[in-house]
C-alpha cells in the first residue's frame, strides 16, 4: 500500500445486520470529525434502497458518505473493486483532514482494506475459467466442488458448493499458481495493517437481534419492498444478476412469479436474514483485532459512544 497512509487513523464499525450500526455511525462521525465509507456489497446499487436498508440523505445528517448508490444493478461489483475505490476515498478523506470510518457488515470487504490484501493474480488465461463455467452449467456446481475438495480441502470446507463463482476462483488459482488459495488467504490475513486502526464490532443478545431482524423485514415490506423488487424487474434487470440474488430481493421474486404466497416469502426472508446475521457474527469472531461492543451492557447509545471515544483516545485515534 502507498506509504502516504502508513499509520494514519482508520475507524471500523462493523456488526451483523439490524444491530443498529447506521445511527451509531453518524454519532461517531460527528464526534471524531469523520466521513463514512459504506462496507456493504449491496448498498452500492441504485434503485435498491428498501431491501438493502440504505441510509437516506436525511439520516446522513450532513456526514459525507461514500460507496452508496453509484452503480447500476447490472454492473459488476466485487471485493477487488471495493478495495480500489475505498483506498481512493480513504486518501480523499485524509486530504479533507477528516478520519475515515468504514461502516458495514461485509467482513471480507473490511479485511481487504484493513490488511491491504493482495488480489493480483495471473488472469491472462481465461480458457480454464470458461471450461469450469461450462462444466457447472452442464453438470452442476457440485462437480466443481468435488474437484476443489481434491486440490484444496480447506477451501472446499470454507466455500459453499452453491457459491460457484468462488469455487471457480479457487480452482483457477490452484491451476495458475500451483498453490492453494486457502494458503494465500491465510498469508494475507496475517499481514500487518498499514493503518493505526480501531475495529469495533457492535453486537447484542441473539434473541433481541433476531427480534429486530423480524421487525425490520416487516418495516421493509410496509415501506414497499415488493414494489421495489417489481420495479427492478420491470426495468429489465434479470433475476439472475448478482445484485438481484441479494438478501431481500431473491426471496421476493418467487412471490412475484406466483410460486409462493407473500407470507411465505416474508418468512423465508426473515429466516435467511437471521442465518446471514449468524454468519456475520461468526466471521467477526475470527477477527483478532476486533473490540466487541455489546449493546445489552449499555443503557443508551450515548453510553456506547462515550466508551468508544475513550477507547479511541487511549489508542490516540481521533482525538
Amino acid at each position: 500500500m502507498n506509504n502516504r497512509v502508513h499509520n494514519k487513523p482508520l475507524i471500523i464499525l462493523a456488526g451483523p445486520t439490524a444491530v443498529g450500526k447506521t445511527e451509531l455511525s453518524i454519532k461517531l462521525a460527528k464526534a471524531v470529525n469523520g466521513e463514512i465509507i459504506s462496507c456493504d456489497s449491496m448498498q452500492v446499487y441504485k434503485y435498491m434502497d428498501i431491501g438493502t436498508a440504505k441510509i437516506s440523505p436525511q439520516e446522513m445528517e450532513g456526514v459525507p458518505h461514500y460507496m452508496i448508490d453509484f452503480l447500476e444493478p447490472d454492473e459488476e461489483f466485487n471485493v477487488v473493486k471495493f478495495q480500489q475505490y475505498t483506498i481512493k476515498y480513504i486518501q480523499q478523506i485524509y486530504n479533507n483532514n477528516r478520519i475515515p470510518i468504514l461502516v458495514g457488515g461485509t467482513g471480507f470487504y473490511i479485511q481487504a482494506v484493513l490488511y491491504d490484501i493482495d488480489f493480483t493474480e495471473n488472469e491472462t488465461d481465461s480458457s480454464y475459467r470458461e471450461e469450469l463455467e461450462q462444466l457447472a452449467k452442464e453438470e452442476g456446481g457440485h462437480i466443481l466442488h468435488d474437484m476443489l475438495q481434491k486440490v484444496d480441502p480447506e477451501s472446499a470446507k470454507a466455500i459453499h458448493p452453491n457459491n460457484v463463482k468462488r469455487v471457480i476462483r479457487a480452482l483457477e488459482y490452484a491451476k495458475l499458481t500451483g498453490s492453494k488459495i486457502s494458503d494465500h488467504n491465510k498469508e494475507q490475513k496475517d499481514k500487518i495493517s498499514p493503518y493505526q486502526f480501531c475495529y469495533f464490532v457492535l453486537n447484542r443478545d441473539r434473541k433481541y437481534l433476531y427480534e429486530n431482524i423480524n421487525k425490520r423485514v416487516d418495516i421493509m415490506v410496509n415501506k414497499g419492498l415488493v414494489e421495489e423488487v417489481k420495479s427492478l424487474l420491470d426495468k429489465g434487470y434479470s433475476k439472475d444478476l448478482v445484485s438481484m440474488q441479494g438478501l431481500g430481493y431473491k426471496e421476493i421474486i418467487p412471490y412475484l412469479e406466483g410460486k409462493c404466497s407473500l407470507e411465505q416469502a416474508i418468512e423465508i426472508l426473515k429466516r435467511d436474514t437471521r442465518h446471514f446475521a449468524k454468519r456475520q457474527i461468526t466471521w467477526f469472531k475470527r477477527e483478532k483485532d476486533a473490540i466487541w461492543m455489546d449493546k445489552d451492557n449499555y443503557k443508551s447509545e450515548e453510553d456506547i459512544l462515550a466508551d468508544m471515544l475513550n477507547i479511541l483516545k487511549a489508542k490516540q485515534i481521533g482525538g
